[in-house]
């Protein structure tokens, strides 16, 4: 028995790029593009009807744009996953995407083979940060959202019930680790690793990586 395709909608108001990005997602065994948009409100309806495991959305979109649509999708259908489509890697766009409940991003100029990728990574539920650096985040962080200098580090991780050993793992997400690199740098099991994710999430309210590592600098801890 085959298993299931990785269903993906696609939202660009180019008409051109959107068939060159079904073509190259459709040559691939196992995704299957099941809805098109050419604007931003046109997203919104296509991610109702038609469900999505994974929605391609373009950032720069009339009627309304990309990160407008990913908030009112991640609102109403928070099990579809959105990866941004951008031209340009900068930290704000990045920032104001995972704000708005996205998974990730890609540039336009990616391959196909890393389109796919991307696609697959988002599926499964992972973040993906395509070619931002960490540094290069949380240096956008930085100027969009000022850390509270009145809250030491440690106060703040206390008070969100954060242990040591979960700090040391939220600073690690927020370099990029995977749970493998994390768990041979501390020294511990990937289960032990994600058991301290999981709680990590918990404590933050984050939804996944991504949003984690935004709250991390909005409340000074990375």
């Amino acid at each position: 028995m085959n298993e299931r395709k990785i269903r993906v909608a696609l939202a660009d108001d180019q008409r051109l790029l959107r068939e060159g990005l079904r073509i190259i997602l459709e040559a691939a065994p196992d995704i299957e593009v099941v809805g098109e948009a050419d604007d931003g409100l046109a997203a919104i309806q296509v991610a109702q009807e038609v469900q999505p495991d994974v929605m391609l959305m373009d950032i720069r979109m009339p009627r309304r744009d990309g990160i407008e649509a990913t908030e009112a999708i991640h609102k109403t259908l928070p099990q579809v996953r959105v990866l941004l489509l951008t031209t340009y890697d900068t930290p704000e766009t990045v920032i104001d995407g995972l704000r708005a409940g996205a998974s990730g991003y890609i540039l336009k100029d990616s391959s196909a083979e890393e389109l796919c990728a991307a696609v697959r990574t988002v599926a499964r539920g992972q973040t993906l940060l395509q070619t931002s650096s960490a540094a290069q985040l949380l240096a956008g962080m930085a100027n969009a959202v000022p850390s509270p200098a009145s809250a030491p580090k440690t106060s703040k991780a206390n008070e969100l019930g954060l242990t040591e050993r979960e700090r040391d793992v939220l600073k690690l997400i927020a370099q990029g680790r995977n749970n493998s690199e994390i768990a041979a740098e501390l020294y511990v099991s990937e289960a032990t690793v994600k058991t301290h994710i999981n709680h990590i999430f918990s404590k933050l309210g984050a939804r996944d990586r991504a949003h984690a590592i935004v709250l991390a600098r909005e409340f000074g801890l990375a």
